[in-house]
């Protein structure tokens, strides 16, 4: 008998990449002590090398961080980090130089959460099944939105972008995932607990279908700025059927034609010193090699994994 596939695990929706989340920041002195010399990430050396900006990678992904009134993002952004050790101990020397801010950490079972100086949450996880292979990334951001939003939100991305959503029931905080890229997702959990007010942050993501989601949003008028060819920007996340506002965020949308789609991103290994330098170890580098497809383990491991989702309501 052939074997029978979950084939639906595969698929992508309209959005194809999250690729970065952008939170201003006060001083970029303390932000390269908390996201590199911290988290251990990699300023991009190409690009805003100035003192006015800074693009941070994490593996496919970054972190754009121009300097102003600090912005704090309603909710925690998720990345994958290997040796869990290695992170805790460039953390723990963080404790001195940022002093007097907001940077604290604490570790859980499942991941090291993380404080920038300015309050942004980081949840720090080490690669497991979980992430679908991922090693070094940006695999989810979760915001915090009001209760009784999470079905609209995922309905919202379903009909507009032509994405797949899901909503998890998760107790008595619902939650919409919405798939946006391989192995990485928007979640938009429901919280009774009151939300600061929007300042400004923002999401950038690429789609494939660009003109569609575009013509629907201009629709119901809510297309923020045509910004050029290849990319245009909205805030207001609404019901699509009554037209009610359900959560705000900006969301910068480039289409794949657009030069800096699937642009390399250069990843250091921040294990790496002139104390115990290795020639030919600069250059984080995944795993050598993969798990082989269709082994019966990892099937089982993905299963596990995968079990919540078949619950969900769609």
């Amino acid at each position: 008998m052939a074997r029978q596939y979950d084939r639906s695990a595969e698929d992508l929706g309209n959005i194809v990449a999250l690729e970065h989340v952008n939170v201003q920041v006060e001083d970029q002195g303390l932000a390269t002590l908390f996201y590199m010399t911290g988290l251990g990430l990699t300023r991009d050396p190409y690009m805003m090398t100035s003192i006015d900006n800074m693009w941070v990678n994490v593996g496919r992904s970054q972190f754009h961080l121009p300097t102003g009134r600090a912005q704090c993002l309603r909710g925690r952004v998720g990345l994958v980090i290997p040796d869990r050790g290695a992170l805790l101990q460039r953390l723990e020397r963080m404790a001195k130089p940022l002093s007097g801010t907001r940077f604290a950490f604490i570790e859980h079972a499942d991941h090291v959460e993380a404080t920038c100086p300015w309050g942004n949450k980081i949840l720090c996880h080490s690669p497991t099944p979980r992430f679908d292979g991922m090693e070094l990334g940006m695999p989810y951001v979760e915001f915090d939105v009001p209760a009784g939003t999470a079905k609209g939100i995922a309905e919202f991305y379903r009909r507009v972008f032509g994405t797949v959503a899901r909503v998890e029931a998760g107790g008595a905080h619902p939650a919409a995932h919405i798939s946006v890229g391989m192995g990485q997702e928007l979640v938009f959990r429901e919280s009774d607990l009151p939300l600061a007010p929007y300042d400004g942050h923002h999401v950038q993501v690429y789609v494939a279908n660009f003109s569609g989601p575009h013509r629907q949003l201009v629709e119901r008028g809510l297309v923020i700025e045509e910004s050029n060819q290849h990319q245009y920007r909205f805030v207001q996340i609404v019901d699509p059927d009554s037209g009610s506002k359900l959560f705000e965020v900006e969301h910068e949308v480039r289409s794949m034609r657009n030069p800096l789609y699937a642009r390399p991103l250069v990843n250091r290994n921040p294990v790496q010193t002139n104390r115990n330098y290795v020639p030919g170890r600069d250059a984080w580098t995944p795993s050598g090699t993969a798990e082989e497809m269709d082994d019966p383990r990892v099937e089982r491991r993905r299963q596990r994994f995968s079990d919540a989702a078949r619950r969900v309501a769609r």
